[in-house]
């Protein structure tokens, strides 16, 4: 018997990476909410590597943040080692990264959502949704709990009709030998869901007891760590190294000598799996040329004795990982603590989501995460974090919030999942993002910063602060502007010393900084500042000066197409009576339904000649919409 477990604003279906994202932001945009999780114990858990952010991810992780988010913080307060990479490249494709203490960081995350007052978590398997003439209004438990809310969020990542794959064998489950979601998945086919498979892996873990590491290359942590939240504070904690190894000719061998026996070569797995994470047996047989390829071991926290191979990602039998294993150097008497595996689950077509993640022929229903076809706990953090303000918004009857693709890399991965869709694990790319020189690491608090403060997830002491920042960027950058450079002999012999040419003429401080040799400090042998300015300051100082004519290029750029996405196509067009368009176009732009001309000429079969005419008709007033 179904009985009535309570009433909320939102409720948010999983407590994954998207899941906590979701609470959180919707708890702090003022909604009543109700968190459901499979396991209390599995908040935020981390099922593939023990690690936070990477090229583009790591830029994700400061959107975050800057936004009023929860990993970044998390990852602070938890990570064992912290890189930042391409640190001899621009500033737009530098990117932190840190490895994290995995059972620390599920435990800080659990702790940050009980903190917070006006949500409830509640361990409970969902099985139905509850839809009523298009809306949704609420879920039913397998214990026959009704809870009832505004919005809903499905955030279930890989669980949804979870088939783990080993070999010859398989069997239902989630990752790391959790309860699979079977019913909620029928379902959402019964509500007419178009889902589709994917797959994704693990890679063995062993016992560190028996690496032989002097066999191995140490990868240590920055002598001067990062941070990805703008609210932490700098403070010493020890770092973890972790290893290089690689493997050889003997290990290629093994994986072509048994491909008959890899579920992925057997026909056993039917997914789609990652382009941008291959398995180790995909990896031999596309790229047979190489020799070797980079097996990193990395830690999976200070408390435990478990070692993450990344890179060698399989679903091969135990016996053949196991000597897979063994024929790499440093591995040779390695003891495996978890094998591989291959993981199948359902994955939602994003096409039949809104920009705001809200489903479209479901009101109040929103999905975000792995169900939408991505891979990563950045992007699932990502689209959580928005889901969360969206979900809470229509509860509440507040503004909703869309990112464009100028603003941030959470608004380049969701355009891209709406509008282009994805046949394959979505992994968010610097290359995806069109304007990436204004989407950098350093800069997403100035970017984000002011949007969160007015949803309310940015509280007024972090706003504050921030405005002291842009203050003292703004007032130097003034001061820089006015003083004047000289071309004095002491100058000149230091130009030369750091490899530029001499300085012959006058010149303002600010373009003399443009130079490559020539940093703040640089300068500030010249003309000292009045005061010493924070290192952030300084960075964001000399990345202006440095990149402000490919800044001003971008810029240019981002208002062309905004004067694209201003042009908004009508409600319930029908793109039938329009003459011109290509079949396909019209088929895709039907599916699609893009909001804007912009978003329309991101389709993927809409050509220009087709955005052309549809901007025609529109700018005449010629549109017939279709009959309600």
């Amino acid at each position: 018997m179904i009985y009535d477990a309570g009433h909320y604003d939102v409720i948010v279906i999983g407590s994954g990476h998207a899941g906590v994202e979701a609470a959180n932001a919707a708890v702090k945009r003022g909604a009543k909410t109700l968190m459901l999780t499979l396991n209390l114990d599995m908040i935020a858990f981390m099922p593939c590597n023990p690690s936070i952010g990477g090229p583009a991810k790591g830029v994700v992780v400061r959107e975050i943040d800057a936004l009023g988010g929860l990993m970044g913080k998390v990852i602070d307060k938890t990570y064992i080692q912290m890189r930042m990479l391409n640190t001899r490249k621009g500033p737009a494709v530098r990117a932190l990264r840190a490895q994290a203490d995995k059972p620390l960081y599920v435990q800080e995350m659990k702790h940050q959502l009980e903190l917070l007052d006006n949500l409830t978590i509640r361990q409970a398997m969902v099985e139905k949704l509850i839809v009523e003439d298009g809306v949704c209004k609420g879920v039913i438990t397998e214990t026959k709990a009704a809870y009832y809310a505004k919005s809903v969020i499905i955030t279930t990542g890989t669980f949804m009709r979870g088939r783990v794959i080993l070999g010859d064998i398989s069997y239902q489950s989630g990752p790391n030998n959790q309860r699979p979601s079977v019913k909620l998945s029928e379902n959402l086919e019964e509500l007419g869901f178009k889902l589709v498979r994917f797959k994704t892996g693990t890679p063995p873990r062993v016992n560190s007891r028996s690496i032989d590491y002097s066999k191995t290359e140490i990868q240590p942590g920055d002598a001067h760590p990062s941070h990805f939240s703008y609210e932490t504070i700098d403070k010493c904690i020890e770092q973890i190294p972790c290893w290089l190894t690689y493997t050889n000719e003997q290990t290629h061998q093994l994986i072509d000598e048994n491909l008959n026996l890899s579920p992925m070569y057997s026909g056993m797995i039917k997914g789609t799996g990652p382009r941008y994470c291959p398995s180790i047996e995909d990896k031999v047989v596309r790229f047979h040329d190489k020799p070797r390829h980079q097996i990193f071991l990395e830690p999976e926290g200070r408390g435990t004795e478990e070692v993450y191979v990344q890179g060698l990602s399989t679903s091969l039998p135990e016996f053949i990982q196991e000597k897979m294993v063994r024929s790499i150097e440093g591995l040779e008497n390695a003891e495996i603590m978890r094998s591989g595996y291959a993981i199948e689950y359902d994955a939602v077509v994003p096409n039949q989501l809104w920009p705001t993640l809200e489903v479209k022929n479901i009101s109040g229903l929103f999905t975000a995460g792995q169900i939408n076809g991505t891979s990563g706990y950045e992007e699932a953090a990502g689209q959580g974090l928005m889901a969360g303000i969206n979900a809470a918004a229509h509860a509440l009857e507040l503004d909703t919030l869309v990112l464009d693709r100028s603003q941030a890399y959470i608004g380049v991965l969701i355009d891209d999942l709406v509008t282009k869709g994805t046949s394959e694990p979505y992994r968010l790319l610097t290359s995806r993002a069109e304007y990436r020189l204004l989407l950098r690491h350093d800069n997403a608090d100035l970017r984000l910063t002011e949007i969160g403060h007015q949803i309310g997830l940015i509280s007024e002491a972090r706003y504050q602060t921030f405005q002291e920042k842009l203050a003292l960027i703004k007032n130097e950058q003034e001061r820089l502007r006015k003083a004047t450079i000289k071309p004095t002999e002491a100058l000149n012999e230091a130009l030369t010393k750091a490899g530029g040419s001499q300085l012959k003429e006058p010149i303002k401080a600010l373009d003399f900084m443009k130079r490559p040799e020539v940093d703040y400090p640089f300068i500030h042998q010249f003309i000292p500042a009045p005061i010493d300015l924070p290192a952030d300051v300084i960075e964001q100082i000399e990345i202006q000066a440095k990149y402000q004519g490919y800044i001003e290029k971008s810029m240019q750029q981002v208002e062309r197409m905004k004067k694209m996405e201003a042009k908004a196509i009508p409600e319930n067009i029908d793109y039938d009576a329009i003459t011109g368009i290509a079949t396909e176009a019209k088929q895709r732009l039907k599916k699609v339904q893009p909001l804007s001309v912009g978003q329309a000429s991101r389709i993927s079969g809409v050509n220009p000649a087709d955005i052309s005419i549809l901007l025609v008709y529109i700018e005449h007033g010629q549109i017939a919409r279709i009959k309600e």
